[in-house]
């Protein structure tokens, strides 16, 4: 691998959240303030946050909203954080959006946290259960907290909790379009 920063090259999505592990509220701040900060299309800075903490009514209501089999994991994690945007006049809202909760991501790596994205939500649930706007549109779902055990998790999940990462070599990502290649 070349000199990537440890800050992306151990980032990593896990589904073994510690259940007891909780995220301070110093910690809360500053992963926000790193979304908060992430470039944007003319400072639109579309990007809206609502923040559930284990236990509490706002992170059962996201709960509710993902899929069972994302639930027997997603439930473990210290914080639940719905990440949503404008429906309208804001076309590139959604790839804004992306860029706020990469830069969330990356600062808890370097908090020491994990972070894992969960795409497949029941949206106008989530809606209705947080009374969100009716300009907003929930868009993805991030699961926040420590590691914790994989061997806690459901048998189905252990073996993709251990494999290890894996990803594309550049030559399949990169487009040469007629130049040299890397």
């Amino acid at each position: 691998m070349t000199d990537l920063t440890p800050l992306l090259a151990f980032r990593w999505s896990p589904r073994a959240f510690d259940p007891q592990a909780e995220v301070t509220p110093a910690e809360i701040a500053t992963l926000l303030e790193a979304a908060r900060w992430a470039p944007s299309i003319g400072n639109g800075q579309p990007w809206r946050f609502a923040v559930g903490h284990r236990d509490h009514d706002t992170f059962k209501r996201i709960l509710v909203n993902l899929p069972p089999a994302e639930q027997r994991w997603a439930g473990r994690a210290s914080l639940l954080v719905l990440v949503a945007h404008p429906r309208a006049g804001h076309p590139m809202a959604a790839y804004d959006l992306g860029q706020a909760v990469a830069h969330l991501t990356v600062q808890a790596t370097a908090l020491g946290l994990h972070v894992r994205q969960v795409t497949d939500l029941d949206r106008a649930g989530l809606a209705a259960d947080l009374d969100l706007a009716a300009d907003l549109r929930p868009y993805v779902v991030v699961a926040i907290g420590q590691l914790g055990d994989p061997l806690s998790l459901p048998a189905d999940l252990v073996t993709r909790e251990t494999t290890l990462r894996h990803r594309r070599p550049l030559s399949e990502i990169v487009l040469s379009c007629g130049d040299a290649p890397l």
